[in-house]
């Protein structure tokens, strides 16, 4: 029977973290995975991560799983794929399906990082092909190079609903519309505002009903829901769309922490059966460890540094790790840990809708929570957003507290300054000049940054969006200038559409639009 000092079920963000970890301190590592290839759901995810600098923002998910894989095999760490951890027994002893044969292995400590499933909702004809989740539609599209459809409904307004509309966009679908039984839209305002933007209409308190088509999805009949989210008669509306992609949100995928003996409880703030864990991941059965989405739902970024604490500290159990190295390390870890949970979003605040204000005192735009974007009115209240200055300036449409700081490492002029609370709105310093080089506005996670110069010539104002669709329009091509609901609100020339290798595939286009337009002009449609 092999041994090995570390065994880890899941090569997720989670487990190859906890993995790099411990194997860089010393020690002999497993990782096994039941998928052909590791770096769980980071493969499919093509934006741009929020968070700091340490938390990889500002870089794509794929390419934080290749440098996690490229780690990982740097230090030594054995990856088993096409392996099914079928158990773990007593004396850490885990039972694993590989190549058709059952093997069994035995370790020092176990960290169980099998991250969490798509949930689903049952309505009539939800089994009819066509009807897909969310994460299907990624690998699909990221994975494959595959459209889930020409024409789609999504169900679910969290950031995954959110990301992937917006992805599904990007591969030339059609988004009919984003739609969400509960009374605001989930996920971050900046997700829901890009989508906004290109035109795509929110409906909240609004669920699916019924799937049309027998062989395939021919359309989609969805209603009004009550406060008790059941659907109202006589508020049937259907939609002419191919495809009804669901996102409303992911279920801990605990089972083995549970056949292991872990003591679980049912946490609906982390997303359902959970096992009971302390500060360091470790379980009720000493040496057993979860990290990750398996111990509660959070962002990737946040999996990456638990799987890094459960690591450490089963290093330091086992000699691997001096307890002031390891106070020092786990330490830095949770602060940063930290930072990821502070905020409207933190994970304390999952489910509350009675957070009417920022940390800074602006009210939150009750038109952003039930239409994805916020209206000119109350963007005048954000500093940051004003505009009317004089030469090229950013503007900020940041109106939520993220975790998220890249802007202000992005610009080199000081500019936008955020401070060292990551959750706080970035500002402009008006003492500083903008130089006009878009580094902020392809930064920006979120795509809420613009670059505005009402000066440009009498009459014209330029308008810099962050632009990620190709093919890129050349400069002199004319098209229509959307604004932050999708509207069209004038004729727009496209100036210029810069793409730097730094930008990492976030274009800036600039468009020429009347001046009058300029603090209302944030989309380009050719």
């Amino acid at each position: 029977m092999k041994r090995y000092e570390m065994i880890i079920v899941g090569a997720g963000p989670a487990g190859l973290s906890a993995a790099i970890e411990a194997a860089a301190l010393g020690m002999d590592v497993a990782v096994f995975d039941e998928n052909a290839r590791p770096g769980g759901q980071l493969f499919k995810q093509i934006h741009k991560f929020f968070g700091s600098k340490e938390h990889h923002a500002k870089e794509r998910g794929f390419r934080i799983g290749e440098d996690l894989l490229k780690q990982a095999e740097e230090t030594g760490v054995h990856v088993f794929l096409n392996a099914t951890v079928m158990g773990i027994y007593d004396e850490k002893e885990v039972m694993v399906k590989m190549d058709g044969q059952v093997v069994h292995y035995k370790a020092d400590t176990v960290i169980i990082a099998t991250g969490a499933a798509e949930n689903m909702i049952p309505f009539k004809g939800w089994d009819t092909p066509g009807v897909i989740g969310a994460g299907a539609a990624q690998a699909l599209m990221n994975l494959q190079g595959v459209m889930p459809g020409k024409r789609v409904l999504m169900v679910g307004s969290g950031n995954v609903g959110l990301v992937v509309s917006f992805q599904l966009l990007q591969a030339g679908c059609e988004v009919a519309a984003v739609i969400d039984a509960a009374p605001r839209i989930g996920g971050y305002g900046v997700h829901a505002s890009k989508v906004a933007r290109t035109g795509v209409p929110f409906m909240t308190r609004h669920t699916v009903v019924e799937a049309l088509g027998t062989d395939r999805v021919e359309g989609a009949v969805i209603a009004e829901v009550d406060s008790h989210f059941q659907p109202i008669p006589g508020t049937e509306k259907t939609l002419d769309v191919d495809t009804i992609c669901i996102a409303v949100g992911l279920s801990p995928m605990s089972q083995l922490a549970d056949s292991a003996g872990c003591q679980m409880e049912f946490a609906p703030r982390r997303g359902g059966n959970v096992p009971v864990v302390d500060e360091f991941g470790e379980t009720s059965v000493r040496g057993v460890y979860c990290a990750g989405d398996v111990a509660g739902i959070e962002e990737a970024s946040s999996a990456m540094l638990l799987g890094r604490i459960s690591a450490a500290h089963a290093a330091v159990s086992l000699g691997y790790l001096d307890q002031e190295s390891f106070d020092q390390r786990v330490s830095s870890y949770h602060a940063s840990l930290g930072q990821l949970r502070e905020g409207m979003f933190a994970p304390q605040n999952r489910g509350r809708t009675d957070i009417t204000q920022t940390d800074e005192g602006f009210a939150i735009s009750q038109s952003l929570l039930a239409h994805g974007y916020v209206t000119e009115e109350e963007l005048k209240a954000f500093p940051a957003a004003a505009t009317g200055k004089k030469g090229i300036h950013p503007v900020i449409e940041c109106t939520q507290n993220i975790p998220c700081d890249p802007c202000q490492d992005a610009c080199k002029f000081g500019c936008i300054k955020v401070g060292s609370n990551i959750t706080k709105l970035p500002v402009v310093d008006p003492d500083h000049t903008c130089s006009g080089c878009g580094m902020c506005v392809a930064c920006c996670s979120g795509q809420a940054i613009f670059l505005v110069d009402e000066t440009y010539e009498p009459g014209f104002a330029t308008v810099g969006i962050p632009y990620e669709f190709v093919p890129y329009p050349e400069p002199g091509s004319k098209g229509t200038a959307l604004d932050r609901s999708g509207a069209p609100v004038c004729e727009a020339e496209v100036i210029s559409c810069k793409a730097a290798r730094a930008m990492d595939k976030t274009a800036l286009l600039t468009m020429k639009v009347p001046v009058e337009f300029a603090s209302t002009a944030r989309f380009y449609q050719a």
